[in-house]
């Protein structure tokens, strides 16, 4: 006889004969009579459902599996998981960010708990006399080539793209209030500009997605006169075209229907019955010469606007392309932000999230070079993105060719972001990932606005710091020579040393001294994105 049948109904027929047991004096035994009965309603809907076979096999007892598979995360983070542990961001990178958003000591006794002997821990040189750290509100770099008649003085260190929709109302207004109080510039993401951007009056980066929401006629294409409408705008200073993102480049944005409310619906121009789906790519240009005309119409349209595009990198002979494209054309961008392939707010496929797209440092690597290579670079200026939290996360991309970062969840951790994850379901807790009224209602926009200021402002001043204790006294100054990177258990190497950086004008030589960029930087042509046939491939 199978008695593995009694273990698995044991609890259920317990509720069961409890419930009747004490019916007869259910006035006196309520406590017992009603939570048994409730037991015994949940054991009876296990068994009669079809989806779930443990709940089927394990009445009542079934469902502690899924309660505990839902609060799993929150267990993680408070208990189990090390204070260095990155998922994605540490427990103390978290920390940091929340004592420097609230004005408070970041400061921690005892030493590091980094391994300073495992393989990849990074150190900044420090000099032996030590420069007077530099106000950090003169760390500003001026974007704007020689074909931009409105140039921008923007901060080192701003708000990256997260778009409304995306983020509630009151996150938004709390972003660029903040962005206002301290002088630095907001990207609006792909959701196009609000209302509660508007409102606010802080720097605006207006970016344009393969949706092209806020300036896209009926079917979806690009309208011109809409776009110019908005891009003319005071606070809208940059235009930025987006070809990829860190989180899910070559894949589209999705905004769930349950998220789109009508404010939503007029700011990008959709419709509320069904998702938001933005396309993969973008319907005006197919070739790198018709992206530089595109630019060429944005920046006319804007009356002379910084223009320039982000982009994580991917194949590397097509940004090699638009590179050749700018060559043959004398058309630059003024800018292009560099987005890593770990950077991204947004939900997406994990096959994407894991296995698509360069890291931040070495597709920043890619587009210096390039730029060096070509001697454009000091037509165009780089911005990077991908998990930027710390003072010393801004100068180790900086020091490879970044001219300023972008951040995103660094400041929603401003906001009061606790890493729930749960940005895609409308259930954040915190009220900024969410356009659930209630939620959002609990962020006050005063209090984290002061937040978002706090943690800009104190994150140059680290910076500003850093830099003194290396004998530097600006940004600028940081090249690759000055920090380092364990490589094994016994040698340090300078990132100048495990990094290639190419001469100036070496991609216009016939012999550009390495292999790999010169093989590729054939194998691209100007006027297709497609890799040249004839040339040999760099793999």
């Amino acid at each position: 006889m199978d008695f593995s049948i009694f273990s698995r109904y044991a609890f259920f027929i317990g509720c069961i004969i409890l419930t009747l047991g004490t019916l007869p004096w259910v006035q006196q035994l309520w406590f017992i009579t009603l939570p048994c009965a409730a037991l015994t309603f949940i054991g009876i809907l296990d068994l009669l459902q079809t989806q779930r076979a443990i709940r089927r096999n394990y009445p009542v007892l079934g469902n502690l599996r899924y309660l505990i598979q839902s609060i799993r995360p929150e267990i993680r983070q408070y208990l189990i998981e090390g204070d260095i542990e990155k998922l994605p961001f540490s427990k103390n990178q978290r920390a940091l960010v929340y004592a420097r958003a609230k004005n408070e000591d970041a400061d921690k006794p005892f030493g590091t708990l980094l391994d300073v002997y495992g393989h990849g821990f990074e150190l900044i040189g420090h000099a032996v006399i030590p420069k007077k750290p530099t106000d950090p509100s003169g760390f500003r770099v001026n974007i704007g080539g020689p074909q931009c008649t409105q140039p921008y003085s923007s901060s080192l260190f701003n708000i990256s793209a997260m778009s409304f929709g995306s983020l509630s109302a009151n996150a938004i207004r709390s972003l660029n209030r903040g962005a206002r109080m301290g002088g630095f510039a907001h990207d609006t993401g792909e959701g196009s500009i609000s209302i509660y951007h508007r409102q606010e009056g802080g720097d605006l980066i207006w970016e344009l997605g393969t949706g092209y929401f806020g300036c896209r006629d009926g079917q979806g294409r690009f309208d011109p006169e809409r776009f110019a409408q908005q891009a003319q705008l005071p606070q809208v200073k940059m235009i930025e075209i987006k070809l990829s993102q860190g989180a899910k480049p070559g894949h589209g944005g999705i905004l769930p229907k349950h998220k789109i409310t009508p404010e939503i619906a007029v700011t990008r121009g959709v419709p509320m019955d069904r998702d938001c789906v933005s396309p993969s790519c973008h319907s005006t240009f197919a070739t790198p010469l018709e992206l530089l005309d595109f630019i060429v119409q944005l920046r006319k349209l804007s009356q002379g606007k910084p223009v320039g595009f982000k982009l994580c990198v991917g194949h590397p002979w097509e940004f090699m392309a638009i590179v050749k494209a700018m060559l043959h054309t004398g058309i630059y961008p003024d800018f292009i932000v560099v987005d890593g392939k770990e950077g991204g707010t947004g939900a997406a496929p994990p096959e994407f999230t894991n296995h698509i797209g360069l890291p931040l440092r070495e597709g920043l690597l890619l587009v210096h070079n390039t730029l060096v290579g070509t001697n454009l670079r000091q037509h165009i200026r780089i911005g990077a993105s991908g998990k930027i939290i710390s003072a010393f996360d801004i100068a180790s991309v900086l020091a490879l060719g970044a001219d300023w970062v972008n951040a995103a969840r660094g400041f929603m951790f401003a906001l009061g972001c606790i890493q729930s994850q749960s940005c895609h379901t409308n259930r954040c807790p915190t009220g900024i990932a969410t356009q659930d009224p209630l939620r959002q209602h609990a962020l006050v926009v005063p209090d984290k606005a002061e937040r978002v200021h706090n943690f800009h402002r104190n994150t140059l001043k680290a910076l500003s710091e850093l830099l003194a204790a290396a004998g530097l006294e600006y940004p600028y100054q940081l090249t690759a020579r000055h920090l380092a990177r364990r490589t094994s258990t016994t040698e340090i190497k300078l990132l100048s040393q495990i990094h290639t950086f190419l001469e100036p004008g070496a991609l216009l030589r016939d012999d550009p001294g390495d292999e790999f960029y010169a093989k590729v930087w054939n194998m691209a042509r100007a006027d297709s994105f497609d890799p040249d046939p004839k040339a040999q491939s760099w793999a």
